[in-house]
């Protein structure tokens, strides 16, 4: 692999202007494709093989005028003390008010009256006014959204404390300030760690023209293959992550190599030779993270990896062609102007030992002390996460500055928490000889479940063989509680279906949210062991040992954990809950961990790839292990510490949006990539090295012959370049060789 690479990182540089004009007639092409394509809606949200599913399956189909998946809304009214919502004057605002929403946009399928729907509290202080859309929240015009918003204004100036929940609000969170902070950080951080204005814009440039090509398309295909506007979110953001990360450590070996004195076309082919390698199996455990993510059974959740991972394969062809194509074009500026002088002027002199030599030196000389301290310490902060419980946020986790908090609040105080999650409780009497005694007798089961405080008499649809049962909990939405009763009701569910013939289900968005969290917890084991597994047999090959792909493996599971621990710490428990500004505690999106698990897993393995691939190709042309531990943090260290402080400002970023689930997630991929990068592949991976030995890079003769040799070193390519195995990357500084004498 490593000479076809070393050949196309040299044509990529020759033809430098055909290969850039490829990449831009490609982003024209894609970005034609997203501007002439039609706007996307959300993608169509399913579970597959979950009762929830099922009953809103036969919602639509036996209810279909209700509009099932429609967005709804509550205008929730409180009255000032010393007066009733029955009042005279309260209840004709409330009329007004209803009146005006049914007028003011088509997407509207319905309006009630709470005077006439029992939505009037029992002491008189609250109301609330519900209305359904046609459409999903995502599909509502903003012009719909306005006159709903428009409408509860105007309500306020008659006294009336007017405030407005549901999901027709809800908008996607706007992420484009803090995708630039992330951008600037990195052009930051890449001017410090090259020390060159044009060294440091080659990695930000192909990186987002990468994100744009990937992007782009998403957008131009979003209608076409039901893609939600999620997708693209996700798509950028690990799309950007890899494309620096891949450009980073192109361009960091093409001025090492001509700090070797090489040639630039000549250095190009040797850096897209041996980090190409690296690169080509670094993008290959991401996108198995991400499609791996198919194990869920999700639709929508397969779809974002399916796309991010393409959007990975557009970064890792940009970083082995544009990327040698553009330094070609920066000629000998890439190198920082001291370098371009020194080299101008002919000096030689004796390199330095950096800040990752020293660091490395120091593991080396106490091994076990680091990795104690390492695993002890992430042990520790991974407490936490066996008190780890899994739900989806409702509105009651939204900061208490938006109207959609307040409107639960409202609701809380006057009808109880659980009337902010009531469940929708399906009877399928089809095969039920008396449906109408099935339903009763379903009503009276659910009577005498505890923490149910009201059941709604049963609605039929025309045909007369299904009902329609609203139940409220006595408990928040999100609470185990709540859990408990959807439970319950199944089982109650299991012995009328036997006794009568008639299925009961239970569905809506709170026994939707349970359903879902339920999934995705039982699909995280097999996830994890599915891209677990497969990254080990991949970084098997690429190291060609047994031990080193294991320690990769339990690093970062440890590293996961670890993160998991703080996220419960932070947002469950609330410790140091202010400073991130988390204002309701509760249990951790069901869809983080496994989310989590997937970006990380792969920019975890990116900087395993890159820093023990150096250290390994040192071992290989000659170097005892202690010394190529040295050589590997000589050349990356200090590159992959850029590369992870650059994630973690783009992740960090999102940890200043208002929804809850972005403040999260941005918290969740921070704290992991800086364990992962610093604690775990910066400390742990070199004190096990060092503890292994030459017993690291064993493998067995039987499984030597049956695995693959792709030459990610570059051993090949040096026999055919002619140099000997104390050439190029087999150097080490005599000072290293005699400090390590010492150890």
């Amino acid at each position: 692999m490593a000479t076809f690479l070393y050949k196309l990182g040299r044509f990529a540089f020759r033809r430098r202007r055909y290969v850039a004009l490829v990449w831009v007639a490609l982003l024209a092409l894609a970005g034609f494709g997203a501007a002439s394509a039609s706007t996307a809606t959300s993608s169509s949200f399913s579970i597959p093989g979950t009762e929830a599913q099922k009953a809103f399956d036969l919602l639509e189909q036996r209810f279909p005028a209700t509009s099932a998946d429609g967005a709804t809304a509550r205008v929730v009214f409180k009255a000032p003390d010393g007066e009733k919502m029955t009042d005279p004057a309260n209840k004709a605002e409330v009329h007004k008010v209803a009146d005006e929403l049914k007028s003011g946009s088509d997407q509207i399928a319905s309006v009630t009256d709470p005077y006439t729907g029992k939505a009037v509290s029992k002491d008189g202080s609250t109301a609330y006014v519900s209305v359904s859309y046609k459409v999903s929240s995502m599909e509502l015009t903003d012009a719909t959204r306005d006159d709903l918003q428009d409408v509860g204004k105007a309500a306020q100036q008659s006294g009336l404390t007017v405030e407005i929940g549901g999901d027709a609000l809800q908008v996607m969170p706007e992420t484009g300030a803090t995708e630039i902070i992330g951008v600037a950080i990195a052009a930051v951080v890449l001017v410090i760690t090259f020390g060159s204005l044009i060294a440091a814009g080659l990695p930000l440039l192909t990186a987002l023209i990468g994100v744009g090509i990937g992007v782009s398309t998403i957008t131009a295909l979003a209608n076409v293959l039901d893609l939600g506007s999620t997708t693209s979110t996700l798509a950028m953001m690990i799309g950007l992550a890899v494309g620096i990360d891949y450009a980073l450590f192109i361009v960091s070996r093409y001025r090492a190599e001509l700090a070797e004195g090489r040639e630039r076309e000549e250095a190009a082919g040797r850096a897209v030779g041996t980090a190409g390698s690296a690169v080509v199996f670094a993008g290959l455990t991401v996108v198995i993270a991400l499609v791996g993510l198919a194990v869920v059974n999700i639709p929508m959740l397969s779809k974002m990896g399916f796309a991010a991972a393409g959007t990975v394969a557009i970064a890792v062809l940009i970083a082995l062609t544009l990327v040698p194509a553009m330094m070609g074009f920066a000629g000998k500026r890439v190198m920082g102007r001291k370098a371009r002088k020194a080299a101008e002027a002919e000096i030689k002199t004796e390199p330095k030992p950096n800040m990752g030599t020293r660091w490395a030196r120091f593991v080396l000389r106490k091994p076990v002390w680091v990795l104690l301290v390492g695993v002890i310490g992430l042990g520790t902060i991974a407490v936490p996460a066996a008190s780890l419980e899994m739900g989806l946020p409702d509105d009651g986790s939204q900061p208490t500055s938006t109207t959609q908090r307040r409107a639960y609040d409202l609701l809380s105080d006057g009808f109880g928490p659980g009337f902010n999650g009531p469940l929708m409780v399906v009877v399928d009497t089809a095969n039920s000889s008396d449906g109408k005694t099935a339903v009763n007798r379903v009503t009276d089961d659910i009577s005498g479940i505890p923490h149910v405080v009201a059941v709604s008499p049963a609605t039929f649809n025309k045909a007369g063989d299904t009902a329609m049962i609203t139940v409220v909990p006595q408990d928040r939405p999100s609470s185990a509680e709540t859990e408990n009763v959807v439970h319950a009701i199944r089982d109650a569910g299991t012995d009328i279906k036997s006794d009568t013939g008639a299925e009961v289900l239970v569905t809506g968005s709170t026994a939707m949210n349970i359903d879902f969290s339920q999934k995705m917890n039982d699909a995280l084991l097999p996830y994890l062991a599915l891209v677990v597994g497969l990254a080990f047999l991949l970084l098997m090959v690429v190291f060609r040992s047994v031990l080193v792909p294991l320690k990769a493996a339990l690093g970062f599971l440890l590293s996961v954990v670890a993160a998991l621990g703080a996220v419960v710490a932070v947002f469950q428990w609330g410790w140091l809950g202010s400073l991130f500004g988390v204002e309701q505690t509760g249990p951790i999106m069901s869809m983080m961990p496994i989310f989590m698990v997937g970006v990380v897993f792969g920019l975890a393995m990116d900087y395993e790839v890159f820093l023990v691939t150096r250290m390994r190709e040192a071992y290989v042309h000659g170097e005892k292990p202690p010394q190529a531990i040295v050589t590997g943090f000589r050349h990356g260290a200090r590159v992959v510490t850029a590369a992870a402080v650059i994630m973690m400002a783009v992740f960090a970023g999102f940890i200043g949006s208002s929804e809850s689930m972005i403040k999260m997630i941005g918290f969740s991929l921070a704290i992991a990539v800086f364990f992962d990068a610093f604690v775990v592949r910066m400390a742990i991976v070199p004190a096990v090295l060092a503890l292994l030995g030459k017993r690291a890079w064993w493998l067995p003769r039987w499984l030597d012959r049956l695995l693959p040799n792709v030459d990610v070193e570059g051993e090949g390519l040096r026999k055919q370049l002619g140099e000997t195995p104390s050439d190029g990357a087999g150097r080490g500084d005599a000072q290293g060789e005699r400090e390590l004498t010492r150890v």
